[in-house]
């Protein structure tokens, strides 16, 4: 094809546009998938659900990633990059409109509906643009433009959470304070006021996300190939198979647990200010504490990597942080442990950026492959929150049960789930030290 990049032909001239509209892609799914932290705290409410039913919510929207990741790859190969995203920004709107009859029936499951249908939509974007944007240039620098990509998925994130924090959480107090006391006529009727909320709001975003998809089709984004490094050196014999290379399983492992992490340190940490004493009409600002200590340290690692600090120290760094910061968040409490979960951001950072070349480094003809297993990795965010909430409700039942009031209970319990953390962390590191090189060749190092 003419309009094909390959690595000794790239530069800034050719590749800056594709850059900037993919940057833009991961700004809509940043936006799309962190105000999860506000519709946790609001479907609990709405729905009278536990804290690990609420969870679902996150469940929704990562175990799409596991359905879709292998057909939105075939489709990728049938249609193209360009068209593939259009498609993603298509199934997305639809999400976004199944939400106004589940807010008509305030039924749970088909929120969760639309959740996962919005999630099959990004599944097709992740899966067209983490691996364009880590090969449309070379390797070692992958992390850097990864990392760009992160500010405007983060920054897009901490718009989100405050905008959608501001429409669903505004007066839950209050109404939290009214269900108390009203009979079934009135809590209905409360409850159903409440889910209408959320209409407008997916209305707009679904108007939005078809528009896009209809512009990205004309968008000019041209064809790139990864560079073929096991096939390229004399005398090596090219491997036959993904089972071949040891460092992609523990990258899909490493990266499904940093979803978790991830996930956790964004959609938990409003119910866990709220868990506090804090009130929502606070604790609606502390994802986005989250998100802009990621954004910062997204734009430390585009100033250092590569230059400064490999991509293999900075996943390094940033494990090494999320093991010490999960200790801060366990044993301190209080206020200064919502500021250590705001502060897994920084831990959080540049792990995407750094696992996935590191990952997809010496594949070759299997890169297409692998990034669909990378792409399946995200639904750590399905499981493991999931994971944490039951251990918060677990923990707040046994708390009660010897005596300890429930508000006092569910803070303790809240703040002891985050040990969940810890392994997650400690995976991280390994696969920084060590993991990510084996199988490969030495000199690809």
């Amino acid at each position: 094809m003419s309009n094909t990049i390959n690595f000794s032909s790239k530069n800034k001239s050719n590749t800056l546009i594709p850059i900037l509209i993919i940057a833009g892609l991961f700004f809509i799914f940043g936006f799309v998938t962190w105000i999860n932290g506000a519709l946790i705290p609001f479907m609990k409410t709405i729905n009278e659900l536990t804290t690990a039913q609420s969870f679902l919510v996150a469940s929704a929207s990562y175990i799409s990633f596991v359905v879709m990741a292998l057909p939105a790859s075939y489709i990728l190969t049938k249609i193209g990059y360009r068209k593939g995203m259009s498609l993603g920004l298509f199934v997305m709107a639809i999400g976004a409109l199944v939400f106004i009859p589940a807010a008509e029936a305030r039924t749970y499951w088909i929120f969760l509906a639309g959740i996962f249908i919005q999630g099959l939509g990004m599944t097709l974007l992740q899966t067209a643009s983490n691996p364009y944007i880590t090969i449309l240039g070379p390797i070692d620098s992958a992390a850097k433009r990864i990392a760009i990509m992160g500010i405007a998925n983060k920054v897009a994130g901490a718009l989100g959470s405050l905008i959608f924090g501001a429409i669903l959480l505004s007066g839950i107090d209050e109404i939290k304070e009214k269900l108390s006391f009203a009979d079934d006529l009135e809590k209905e009727k409360l409850l159903d006021t409440m889910a209408d909320s959320v209409v407008m709001p997916y209305v707009i975003m679904a108007a939005i996300l078809f528009v896009l998809g209809i512009l990205i089709r004309r968008a000019p984004l041209p064809h790139v190939e990864p560079e073929p490094i096991e096939e390229a050196k004399a005398g090596e014999t090219a491997k036959t198979s993904i089972f071949q290379f040891p460092h992609l399983w523990l990258g899909v492992l490493t990266l499904f647990v940093y979803v978790g992490a991830e996930v956790i340190a964004g959609d938990t940490i409003i119910a866990y200010g709220i868990s506090l004493g804090f009130p929502a009409t606070d604790a609606k600002f502390f994802t986005t504490f989250t998100l802009l200590a990621m954004v910062a340290t997204y734009a430390l690692g585009v100033f250092l990597i590569p230059k400064y600090i490999s991509q293999a120290s900075a996943l390094k760094a940033s494990a090494i942080l999320g093991i010490v910061f999960t200790f801060c968040i366990v044993f301190i409490g209080g206020f200064i442990s919502v500021l250590f979960v705001a502060a897994l951001g920084i831990a959080n950072a540049l792990v995407w950026p750094a696992v996935w070349p590191l990952t997809l480094k010496g594949l070759g003809k299997f890169t297409k492959t692998a990034s669909a297993l990378l792409i399946m990795a995200i639904s750590g965010g399905a499981i493991i929150p999931p994971l944490y909430g039951s251990f918060v409700d677990g923990n707040k039942a046994d708390l009660i049960a010897k005596g300890m009031n429930e508000a006092s209970a569910s803070a303790e319990a809240a703040t002891s789930g985050y040990w969940i953390l810890l392994p997650c962390y400690i995976i991280i590191l390994y696969y920084a030290i060590a993991g990510h090189k084996l199988g490969l060749k030495k000199e690809l190092f």
